[in-house]
């Protein structure tokens, strides 16, 4: 019989979106076949401590750490140990917990989607899901990756960067930067975040001082972001490393204003049309610049492009690049690939590959120069 590959499943985190992940890691939990795979739960709190023990997704999401134990991550290369750590009768003891051959990070925000873990695991030298350093920081922050794409002539929404120094000591100044890209609405973004946390739609003066405030609560980088008009919100899934496939495209119908954290994952009253109703001339087109801005950022595993269409026009901009995107049962991203001919455990099972692929591919560059 084949040995199990061992898995650990990284979740919650030190970001904003620490609860979609514990809503992500549940649905990835549940298909992870247990006759390939020894899974090994770790939560992340949002203090920063890696714990383990007996039901550690219940002990999160009933926020009870009391009865699970520190683990220590992995520092070394070629050890890819986990360790807890025991504590009995004040008396601490420091087990082996596994060697493991694939991590698994359902991390979405800093410090799980920004490439700070995935360079954590790229010292330790272990294979793990999803994104490198650099894709995953380029796909993160939405300043450097829209410079990406204007580099690569992949049409983007009109914005500016302020920081959180400029929006406390000199609003008048930001907000004149702002009129200055046109009329509004305006959208105000933390440059590195998701799951539209800390985004606000601005009609006025007073709207957007006040979503710079708050966008500046979770950065101290804030996107300003022109509105476009009457567009319809169109997503597709992309899967691989060097082979690269896109699914079928999905359109969001918001049940809000916009697409935000409340439709995405309070209400989940937002609708969506899979496969959407594009024309087939604008569907491949999406999909070509979803593929063209995978590779732009050295993007590996899997990514959801997030697209906007002007209604009339057919123009296309591209919103974002998600390097770890939602796995909840509602999510877009597996509902794609679904769609696509690929189910949800086929869907982990080709990302458990996809990692240990790109871990071969490291093994064979050189680190040092050879006589």
């Amino acid at each position: 019989m084949t040995e199990k590959l061992r898995i650990a499943v990284l979740f919650g985190g030190r970001s904003g979106e620490h609860d979609v992940s514990l809503m992500s890691a549940r649905s990835v939990l549940s298909v992870l076949d247990k006759e390939r795979y020894e899974v090994f739960q770790i939560g992340i709190t949002l203090d920063g401590n890696w714990l383990t023990g007996e039901n550690v997704l219940e002990a999160f999401e009933k926020k009870d750490y009391s009865k699970l134990n520190p683990v220590i991550p992995p520092t070394q290369p070629s050890h890819n140990a986990l360790y807890e750590l025991r504590i009995t009768n004040y008396v601490s003891t420091l087990n082996k917990l596994a060697d493991i051959n694939v991590f698994f990070p359902v991390l979405h925000g800093p410090f799980g989607e920004d490439g700070t873990i995935q360079g954590l695991l790229e010292l330790a030298d272990c294979a793990y899901v999803g994104a490198g350093v650099a894709g995953s920081s380029v796909g993160m922050d939405k300043a450097i990756f829209k410079d990406v794409m204007r580099a690569n002539n992949i049409p983007i929404v009109d914005s500016i960067l302020v920081l959180r120094n400029e929006i406390e000591n000199n609003m008048n100044d930001v907000i004149a930067k702002a009129e200055a890209m046109g009329e509004y609405p305006f959208f105000t973004k933390p440059a590195n975040l998701g799951s539209s946390v800390g985004i606000s739609k601005c009609n006025s003066r007073s709207d957007l001082a006040e979503g710079l405030m708050d966008a500046a609560r979770y950065d101290r980088r804030v996107l300003i972001e022109k509105g476009v008009g009457n567009v319809r919100e169109v997503e597709v899934s992309v899967l691989g490393n060097e082979d690269v496939q896109a699914s079928v495209s999905g359109e969001v119908l918001p049940s809000r204003e916009f697409y935000s954290y409340e439709s995405k994952y309070i209400d989940g009253t937002s609708g969506l049309i899979i496969p959407s109703q594009l024309s087939n001339e604008i569907t491949e087109k999406v999909r070509e610049y979803a593929i063209r801005a995978y590779k732009a950022i050295d993007c590996a595993g899997m990514a959801r492009a997030d697209f906007f269409v002007e209604v009339g026009t057919g123009k296309i901009y591209l919103n974002e690049l998600n390097t770890l995107p939602g796995f909840t049962s509602i999510s877009m991203y597996p509902k794609l690939w679904q769609a696509s001919g690929l189910t949800y455990a086929q869907l982990v099972d080709k990302l458990i590959e996809l990692a240990l692929e790109r871990k071969s591919q490291r093994d064979r560059t050189e680190r040092r120069r050879t006589a």
